[in-house]
């Protein structure tokens, strides 16, 4: 196990009618105007934005609106969110929605507080001094931006997704309500439970040696997050496997499950080149690559990877023969998607990728071929091609 620092300074609020704490939450943080992002209608629709508009008025916050985050939050967004809060004097951003929506506001609260063109922060030409107070009110469980240091943003000129990790923007708090996933798409539903997955296996993928309490609970969140994943393909309302599922996205992306390890981070990297470029799901993007990855990169630790098919996906050991236990144990998480309805390759996405495309996005990927992606093993352009090639 490596040297590590595990900060998570978020304060969590779980539980039923947890939102109509938001009031006295931000009021705690001493701040006087609020900026109350979310994304479509639905929180408008299902009556969440009034219940929080009634929260802060009782609090005797001041507070300006602004909607329209879409997945793969854009960068337009963001400077229209920055506009307002310099106008507005905003000195709080409340975040009401899922990761697109926290990801821009701490995008905007980077924008905020730091001298530059806040998209230099994500093309790390500059690096954050520091960033509004953000909180949020979760309504999707997938991305974990509630508890991790992470913003990812798309700049459409380009088509650039790019992430920028500062312990700054680390949410104040965040209000948990399963409930307020009950509505959910199906679809969403599972991405969201396919992102909460690789942000643990893009942990568990390493090349470091003796992590077993680490492995551990990694394993246990993703058998969790499994098993609930597919309750919920029948019962859309089930509180239990809600909470769950919303649980783990926070410990899945607050780095508990990486602790001592070094992470991989590649298949992720690669999904951003496509959501950049076709505005995939980010959860369904990712499972659309996986196991395209994970046969290209298996036998750098062949063990590593049979561990995760006994431990996590129930595969039969097979000591005699550890490289048919990992590609068992491949094609079983790739059966699981199947079976919660997520796509395994690109094709499925209902995209047919050409090999112009597959370059372009190969050569963002490595910055023209200048460095190199993930930790478990080092990937050029040359081996990005050929997992897009594989994956299509």
């Amino acid at each position: 196990m490596r040297n590590f620092r595990f900060y998570a300074p978020t304060k969590v609020v779980f539980g039923k009618d947890t939102e109509s704490k938001v009031g006295g939450l931000v009021k705690e943080q001493n701040c006087k105007k609020v900026l109350v992002h979310y994304g479509g209608n639905s929180a408008k629709k299902s009556g969440l934005l009034d219940r929080i508009y009634d929260s802060l008025k009782e609090a005797g916050i001041d507070y300006v609106s602004l909607g329209g985050v879409v997945p793969n939050p854009r960068l337009s967004k963001v400077y229209e969110g920055i506009e307002l809060c310099k106008k507005e004097g905003v000195d709080f951003i409340l975040a009401v929605g899922g990761g697109s929506v926290i990801d821009s506001g701490k995008a905007i609260g980077y924008g905020m507080v730091n001298d530059c063109d806040v998209w230099d922060l994500y093309e790390r030409k500059a690096q954050p001094k520091g960033c509004l107070p953000i909180g949020a009110v979760l309504t999707i469980a997938a991305a974990g931006s509630e508890m991790s240091n992470s913003s990812v943003i798309t700049k459409e000129e380009g088509e650039l997704k790019r992430s920028c990790n500062n312990d700054f923007a680390r949410c104040k708090f965040a209000i948990m309500n399963p409930e307020l996933t009950y509505t959910l798409p199906q679809y969403q539903t599972q991405s969201g439970c396919t992102d909460i997955l690789m942000h643990t296996m893009e942990r568990y993928f390493t090349t470091v040696k003796n992590t077993e309490l680490t492995d551990s609970i990694g394993e246990a969140l993703m058998k969790t997050v499994i098993h609930n994943a597919k309750i919920l393909m029948k019962e859309p309302e089930n509180y239990d496997a809600r909470a769950e599922v919303m649980w783990a996205s926070s410990i899945s992306h607050n780095d508990l499950t990486g602790c001592g390890t070094i992470g991989d981070w590649a298949s992720h990297q690669i999904e951003h080149e496509l959501g950049g470029m076709f505005d995939v799901a980010h959860g369904a993007g990712l499972a659309a690559v996986w196991g395209s990855w994970a046969r290209y990169v298996y036998k750098t630790d062949v063990n590593r990877f049979a561990k995760f098919a006994v431990n996590v996906l129930n595969v039969p050991n097979n000591f005699s023969n550890p490289e048919r236990v990992a590609l068992e144990g491949i094609e079983a998480m790739e059966n699981f998607y199947r079976e919660i309805g997520m796509p395994t390759s690109i094709k499925e996405l209902g995209i047919n990728i050409t090999d112009e495309q597959i370059s372009e996005m190969a050569q963002k990927c490595t910055h023209d071929n200048t460095i190199t992606i993930g930790g478990f093993q080092k990937l050029n352009k040359e081996d990005v091609e050929k997992i897009f090639q594989a994956a299509r």
